[in-house]
């Protein structure tokens, strides 16, 4: 079984554009870029939480035994 080859890609990606025009195309890796961004943001905030979280609940002192 063949795989996929780069001339392969080429015509499927010139069919893409012709099918959605590049206008179209722009908008949708905008949208998909601020997407992704926004992702990563939301994921820093929430370990930057985690973080603060773990550190209010450190654990007790210690306790040593006598022997």
């Amino acid at each position: 079984m063949e795989g996929i080859s780069i001339a392969k890609l080429l015509i499927i990606g010139a069919l893409i554009v012709l099918l959605f025009g590049t206008n179209k195309l722009r908008s949708l890796g905008g949208d998909l870029g601020s997407a992704i961004k926004g992702f990563k943001k939301a994921m820093k905030d929430d370990e930057s939480g985690a973080s603060k979280s773990s550190a209010e609940e450190a654990p007790a002192e210690r306790v040593s035994h006598k022997e």
